[in-house]
């Protein structure tokens, strides 16, 4: 195969558009439901990960921020924004949204799944 822009996409290494997936999550006794949008790993993952490693930073807050995004594909969150640093005042997002949230991208990114 030579490596062209149309042989990639008959392979299918492009990522294509982000996937809705519908959450739900508990703070304290009341229960919170969404759709939100994840993007399959890619480019974006690859350049977080190397940006925490390079800056020290929360690299799973890293990969939250480069996976969730909006219908489009653009990033709803910054690394900051899911830590509490963006704001102290607001805070990190909460544990179980945290468990969401890396539940759906386990799910679109086949996490745990083995190859028959």
């Amino acid at each position: 195969m030579n490596l062209t822009i149309e042989s990639l996409k008959a392979a299918g290494a492009f990522t294509g558009a982000p996937v809705a997936k519908d959450i739900t999550w508990k703070i304290g006794d009341e229960e919170f439901t969404s759709t939100v949008y994840v993007r399959r790993a890619g480019y974006e993952s690859v350049v977080s990960d190397i940006a925490s490693k390079r800056c020290e930073s929360d690299p799973l807050a890293g990969r939250i921020a480069s996976s969730i995004c909006d219908a489009e594909g653009r990033e709803i969150f910054s690394p900051d924004d899911i830590t509490g640093e963006a704001d102290p005042e607001r805070g990190p997002l909460s544990h179980g949204l945290v468990m969401e949230l890396m539940r759906v991208m386990g799910e679109v990114n086949g996490a745990g799944k083995t190859k028959s």
